[in-house]
């Protein structure tokens, strides 16, 4: 069985009306609350606001977050670079691509520390990839920093708004053990694109899942009320031998809990029809 993971934040309160962002009252309940409603792992979300006060980001923050999940039996084995969206790695000066490069291993040092596998690099929205030149940029940049991601035994998880054949000779290009995709299931039915192409191009690929439903051209909504055919998703990477995380990413609820609780039973009911 496939491990199931709720996106940070996605336990408390939205900060600010947001749809995500890191709950700094109540990360650490969250902890509970996601063993309460039966999550294994939770993706940590990296942003820029408040960066270096980010407990992944601390000695004290580190020590907490092994603490809490001794306590709970939670992981934290994804952390979503959100950091990324804001302060893209394309489009900038030299010196601020250096200061992002630097961030960049700062973070895969505090990920080995704690022991998390999975970094997820989006490039959609403001930081995403809008021509062959930025693509060809891109893998130049990320040339060295695989390595270092590598050496961290840190696996980075691409996310991008790439059509399905160029998402996958991206990865081809870069052509290192480090380089996999995130799949989110959401954004690609915003955007048009048909799942079983997606998978079928760079499905062996794909080591997080990002289940989220959304509708053609517009926002995320209520899991099977938008455009997602979670059928064709859960059915080819289940014939694909898909056995990394599934991770809720979804649309807000007023009552965050109950709401979560329900939106796990929408993906198990796909999980155990499988079997």
């Amino acid at each position: 069985m496939n491990q199931i993971g709720i996106m940070q934040g996605r336990l408390s309160v939205p900060v600010g009306g947001r749809i995500q962002a890191f709950p700094w009252g109540s990360w650490k309940e969250e902890f509970y609350r996601a063993s309460d409603c039966g999550f294994d792992l939770i993706d940590w979300i990296i942003e820029a606001h408040r960066i270096d006060e980010n407990p992944l980001l601390t000695d004290d923050g580190v020590k907490k977050i092994k603490k809490l999940q001794a306590e709970t039996g939670v992981e934290v084995s994804v952390v979503c670079a959100d950091y990324f969206m804001d302060c893209p790695l394309l489009r900038c000066s030299d010196n601020e691509l250096k200061q992002r490069m630097d961030f960049f291993i700062l973070l895969l040092n505090r990920l080995n520390d704690v022991g998390i596998s999975y970094l997820e690099m989006p490039f959609v929205d403001n930081s995403a990839i809008h021509s062959q030149e930025e693509l060809n940029r891109l893998i130049e940049i990320m040339g060295p920093l695989l390595e270092r991601a590598r050496r961290a035994g840190v696996t980075l998880a691409f996310e991008t708004s790439l059509s399905p054949d160029m998402f996958r000779s991206f990865l081809l290009e870069m052509n290192h053990p480090a380089a996999w995709a995130n799949y989110d299931m959401g954004n690609s039915a915003s955007l048009g694109y048909e799942p079983a192409e997606e998978i079928k191009a760079y499905g062996q690929h794909i080591v997080t899942v990002h289940v989220k439903d959304r509708v053609l051209g517009g926002g995320t909504v209520a899991l099977g009320t938008g455009d997602t055919d979670f059928d064709t998703c859960f059915s080819m990477l289940t014939g694909l031998g898909y056995n990394g995380p599934y991770i809720l990413q979804v649309a807000r609820g007023d009552d965050e809990i109950s709401w979560c609780k329900k939106n796990k039973e929408f993906i198990m009911k796909y999980l155990l029809k499988r079997d």
